[in-house]
């Protein structure tokens, strides 16, 4: 039985896997870690259909290592164990390389049970999850391995692939015409999914018949009735994936809850749940954050439904999310604050914790001034008393400053009330 088209065009090797050029082009850190043959345990994160598993079969190849796959959908401890068994053969005699795909439907326990097999070296893992890693990953294991952010690929890196697709094609079925204008539209129907965009290439030959000469000639309107639905209506004008994402956040951040359920339903209607509910977070804290300060836990739980709902039901407490989010006051006093410290960090700027902050109640003999001298803020009036927290070499620094909203200046005003001002 002849194998599936999108197995028998899978890339062979980095330099054909389209787009992730910020992960693998020559001298990106990935591609130094795969070509260098020492293999850390590692998590891909992206969309579905741009390279995750490609790309972990090329690392086993490359490696030496013995693959084996699992898929969280259905896997088990069971099949851990029996994978950590293949390590102990003459098969696993370089090392195993577990590719698990879907991490994310892994419970704490089964994600747990691979710590020991890590810590060991019996395997190394690769795992996929088209889900923030950061939510759905045991921290423990999160800490084991580097996560590698994978995007949606762009039509014009798409192309390519397609052509690819259209040449394996006219061995089976003989000649196809397939234009420029044609190919990219195939691309843009696939929404930054290259197994789609492979797919709506395969239909749309199947989909033809051949004219008097045996051409096969794939039009505009065979390739809109083939292309998945939710793929041509994300890029149904040519809007790029970043594009709708960009706009759903500015129009949350400029308080336009018409424009951000707009955006919101593009995304969703492309079945971009991921997308909306990571931008819907990220804008509760950094664009409405302290004026509302409520609202974190509020989307949080809003993304959380969703998440276990699904689509199409999801779409109604991410839109509850996403108009409070538009309709909230808003301040990015936390967010310049934050960047302003991590700025000074990043220039070498700060230095030893002052003494009565260290977690240390001796001194050694060498101290000049012996006693740590820490004052506890509860024993004085109004909770609060002066005393150095910064460093020295940084004591003045400003990163905070009180946003002109009514929640931040009510903070403020009780915060002259306590230091007595």
């Amino acid at each position: 039985m002849t194998s599936p088209l999108a197995d028998r065009i899978r890339p062979e090797s980095i330099d054909q896997i389209v787009g992730q050029k910020h992960l693998l082009k020559e001298g990106a850190a990935l591609r130094n870690i795969i070509e260098g043959g020492n293999i850390p345990n590692m998590i891909f994160y992206g969309p579905s259909g741009v390279g995750k598993t490609t790309l972990a079969r090329i690392i086993a190849k490359n490696s030496g290592k013995t693959l084996c796959k699992l898929n969280g959908t259905n896997a088990s401890t069971a099949d851990i164990r029996e994978v950590v068994k293949e390590s102990e053969t003459l098969a696993g005699v370089n090392g195993v390389l577990l590719y698990l795909d879907e991490i994310q439907y892994f419970n704490k326990k089964q994600q747990q049970t691979m710590l020991e097999y890590l810590e060991n070296g019996k395997i190394t893992l690769i795992a996929s999850t088209t889900e923030n890693p950061y939510f759905y990953v045991y921290s423990a294991l999160l800490s084991r391995s580097t996560v590698f952010e994978f995007k949606s690929v762009t039509p014009e890196e798409t192309v390519p692939a397609v052509k690819r697709a259209f040449g394996i094609l006219e061995q089976d079925f003989g000649k196809v015409e397939c234009s420029d204008e044609m190919l990219l539209k195939i691309a843009r129907s696939a929404g930054g999914d290259v197994r789609k965009a492979i797919t709506a290439a395969e239909m749309s030959v199947l989909g033809t018949i051949p004219n008097g000469d045996g051409v096969r000639i794939i039009t505009e309107e065979i390739i809109k009735q083939v292309a998945q639905k939710s793929a041509m209506k994300y890029d149904r004008e040519g809007d790029e994936h970043y594009d709708i994402i960009s706009a759903f956040q500015k129009s949350m951040r400029g308080s336009d809850p018409d424009a951000t359920v707009h955006y919101l339903a593009r995304l969703l209607e492309a079945g971009d749940l991921p997308s909306a509910c990571r931008r819907l977070l990220v804008c509760a804290c950094e664009d409405v954050g302290l004026a509302n300060p409520n609202i974190i836990p509020i989307v949080k739980a809003a993304v959380d439904s969703a998440l276990m709902l699904g689509l199409p039901e999801a779409r109604i407490p991410l839109a509850d999310a996403a108009i409070l989010v538009a309709i909230s006051p808003k301040s990015n006093s936390a967010y310049e604050a934050i960047n302003s410290a991590m700025s000074d960090i990043e220039k070498g700027k700060g230095g030893p914790i002052p003494r009565a902050l260290q977690n240390k109640h001796f001194d050694g003999e060498d101290a000049a001034v012996k006693g740590q001298f820490y004052k506890y803020p509860h024993a004085f009036k109004n909770h609060y008393v002066e005393q150095q927290y910064l460093p020295d070499a940084i004591k003045n620094a400003k990163y905070y400053e009180f946003g002109d909203n009514k929640t931040e200046q009510g903070y403020k005003e009780f915060d002259k009330i306590r230091k007595g001002k």
